[in-house]
């Protein structure tokens, strides 16, 4: 077989790959920019991004009721999903651990910042600020770090002291 034979397929492979490349399959089109200030909704350790309001734990009890407890059970014992509650000391003994808010997250802020963005599962973003505040005490109470009168803003949630806070080294990215 001659070389010239031998890369005509080739040839043709990459043209079609080349064509095809060129049109794309269409899908999707770029995100404008409200479309992603609307996911941009971080909240860091430190608490700089938390949104106005306020919540406490027994205002929580009810949103949590209504919103959480079919997929994380009565007071946080989970099933069928995560546990939200217990676990504390269970990261350093010869047991497995029980991850949990309480026992594993180091900042009661991701808290917030995760109920905000993705709960409840069935319609993520659709809780208010004081009801993700409010759901986020509750939580918090339940794990024992907080107390019964505490209202979690955005003044007071990022000086909660999480039991796991020291648990996590910081990772810096650059080299």
């Amino acid at each position: 077989m001659s070389m010239r034979k031998a890369l005509l397929p080739t040839a043709f492979v990459l043209l079609l790959g080349t064509a095809a490349q060129a049109d794309g399959p269409d899908l999707g089109r770029p995100a404008g920019p409200q479309e992603i200030a609307a996911w941009d909704i971080s909240i860091g350790p430190d608490g700089a991004g938390l949104r106005p309001g306020s919540g406490a734990p027994q205002q929580g009890e009810k949103v949590y009721a209504a919103r959480c407890v079919g997929c994380h059970g009565e007071k946080g014992s989970g099933k069928p999903n995560d546990q939200l509650v217990g676990g504390i000391g269970s990261l350093a003994g010869d047991q497995p651990p029980v991850k949990t808010v309480g026992s594993f997250w180091p900042y009661a802020t991701t808290l917030f910042d995760y109920v905000r963005r993705a709960m409840p599962l069935n319609a993520p973003k659709s809780l208010s600020d004081d009801e993700v505040y409010a759901v986020a005490a509750y939580i918090l109470r339940l794990n024992g770090i907080i107390g019964d009168g505490e209202v979690m803003n955005a003044q007071t949630l990022p000086l909660v002291q999480m039991p796991n806070h020291d648990g996590f080294a910081p990772f810096s990215r650059s080299r």
